[in-house]
């Protein structure tokens, strides 16, 4: 209130003194308010950098957003990163995998391992879990263990004075790492350039900031098991993806490298469409997650495979090894029929009539006999030659087909064919090696493919894998295989792989039923599929500007 005059020295005393009390009472409160406020501006500023530690999977790209988090809620000028790692003896490293320096940004980083003992900062923080505040690095009491390494101050002219050095203790309370921050300053931006500079801005660690960065590590050590986790998901499933295509290629060898070929191609097409400035595609995007999600549907396209019996799957010829051996021992058995049948028709004219007329008939039947033989090796011939796939269709069968309706004595003197129904079957296949019964067992690769990737929990990221792997055989005209679906029902990832597949089963050179086209013969190829409506005329235009098939080929070599 106020005081009223007259008043008495001891009503003024007294008036006074609740004036002080009052603006004291005032000045706390403005100091505890002040307190929460930054203590709710620290909280906040940690719950950001949790929320983005946790959404971080790359374990480089994790390390370096812990660090220069630290470094800038702590106003630090330099920092470190150790990680924990066991070698194949069990012994305990510290692995130096991260160093920032705000005044030497030029200073190389070289990525080296120390030991886990009390010697180094480091070290002793991971060996003993206590964090190390340290005022001036240069005057370490005497009895303490460890020592500071200062090759970097003196080559570069740094001054490494105050140092903070907290583990990070994952949720089971292991040290998975140390983070180390080094010259806290008064403020961020400046320069330590000088030892001068070093004195005006750097202070010491306070309790609080240890406190902040201790949670942070906490958080640091948290995210960091978790992308580790991650990555060794990743890795898993990689080598199972790798392994699943190894076993596909362990029973058809004849492909080995074509999933692997067909991938390269297809993310690569992905990622030219990523960039295409103009086109019908244009602003058409892939993220990383998109293109793994490619890449593994197209290492996965012919996994089906495994359901496709061996025979078929490996049938080089139009004739099974087995059966091309039945008619060559057929032939063998025709030409030594003739062979007996000559030397007795000679036999029986010396018989009935001495070498009376002997030299003239036997010029005439050794004539007639090279004749027979000459039309019995070419019968073979043909068979041979019949036997041979083709790439596109080709070949007329007639004299094939006169050799059919002949017939042959055989060992039970009964009248048999040349070649039988189902020899002429598959000799007179017009395209490839496979007739139509085996075609659709191959063509159930397909549907195996997906049957098999549907029963696979995929992750939201990855889960078109089986749709995307399903429609690789189909065209857009609706011609293709199994569905025969059109165009709107064929993912544009499908389509590039559709392009990918055709061309590198084209030029492939491991395939023993065909031989491989040059790439200028392929492209002629593909281009008539484009034309008939089968194949994405866009995609097909930015596969050949891009020329992704030869850089596809470089990568191999």
């Amino acid at each position: 209130g106020f005081l009223t005059q007259p008043t008495s020295p001891r009503r003024l005393l007294v008036a006074i003194r609740a004036g002080f009390r009052e603006a004291a009472a005032r000045a706390e409160t403005a100091r505890a308010r002040g307190e929460a406020a930054q203590r709710s501006r620290e909280i906040g500023e940690l719950t950001r950098i949790g929320v983005a530690l946790g959404t971080e999977r790359d374990i480089k790209t994790l390390l370096d957003l812990i660090l220069t988090q630290a470094r800038r809620i702590t106003q630090s000028d330099a920092g470190s990163l150790y990680l924990v790692e066991i070698n194949e003896h069990g012994d305990k490293r510290l692995r130096f995998r991260l160093a920032q320096t705000f005044s030497k940004p030029e200073a190389p980083f070289v990525e080296h391992t120390i030991p886990v003992d009390r010697g180094s900062l480091a070290g002793y923080c991971a060996v003993t879990g206590d964090p190390l505040v340290i005022d001036d690095a240069y005057f370490l009491p005497p009895d303490v263990e460890y020592t500071i390494n200062r090759s970097f101050d003196e080559r570069y002219g740094y001054r490494s004075k105050s140092m903070l050095v907290i583990p990070m203790k994952d949720h089971k309370d292991e040290i998975i790492g140390v983070l180390q921050l080094i010259n806290r300053k008064r403020n961020l931006d400046a320069i330590l350039a000088t030892p001068v500079d070093v004195e005006k801005q750097v202070v010491p660690y306070s309790k609080r900031t240890v406190e902040m960065v201790t949670a942070l590590a906490g958080q640091a050590a948290v995210a960091i098991e978790n992308g580790r986790l991650y990555e060794d998901i990743e890795r898993l499933f990689e080598g199972f993806v790798l392994a699943a295509v190894h076993a596909i290629e362990q029973r058809d060898p004849t492909t080995y490298g074509h999933s692997g070929r067909v991938a390269g191609m297809t993310v690569g097409l992905a990622e030219v469409v990523d960039r295409a400035g103009d086109g019908p595609y244009r602003g058409l995007k892939f993220s990383r997650e998109q293109l793994k999600e490619i890449r593994y549907a197209a290492l996965l396209h012919d996994f089906g495979k495994v359901g496709v019996r061996e025979q078929v799957l490996i049938k080089a010829k139009k004739l099974y090894p087995s059966d091309l051996s039945l008619v060559r021992h057929r032939h063998a058995f025709i030409r030594r029929t003739a062979e007996r049948e000559f030397w007795r028709k000679r036999a029986e004219f010396l018989e009935q009539n001495g070498k009376n007329g002997y030299d003239s008939f036997s010029r005439e039947l050794e004539a007639a006999h090279q004749q027979e033989l000459t039309e019995l090796d070419r019968f073979l011939e043909i068979v041979l030659q019949a036997n041979e796939p083709t790439i596109l269709p080709d070949g007329s069968f007639e004299e094939l087909k006169a050799w059919a309706q002949r017939n042959y004595l055989g060992l039970d003197g009964g009248a048999e064919a040349f070649l039988s129904p189902d020899e002429m079957r598959f000799l007179t296949i017009r395209k490839g090696s496979l007739d139509d019964a085996e075609r659709h067992e191959i063509e159930s690769h397909v549907t195996h493919t997906y049957q098999f990737l549907q029963r696979i929990p995929w992750t939201r990221e990855l889960q078109q894998i089986p749709l995307i792997a399903y429609g690789h055989h189909e065209k857009m005209d609706g011609r293709g295989y199994p569905r025969r679906v059109t165009a709107d029902a064929i993912p544009i990832q499908t389509r590039m792989m559709t392009i990918s597949d055709i061309y590198d089963a084209l030029t492939a050179q491991d395939r023993p039923y065909k031989r491989a086209v040059s790439i200028d013969r392929a492209i002629d190829i593909l281009t008539t599929e484009v034309k008939e409506g089968q194949l994405d005329a866009d995609l097909f235009k930015l596969f050949i500007d891009s020329k992704v098939f030869q850089r596809q080929q470089v990568a191999e070599d």
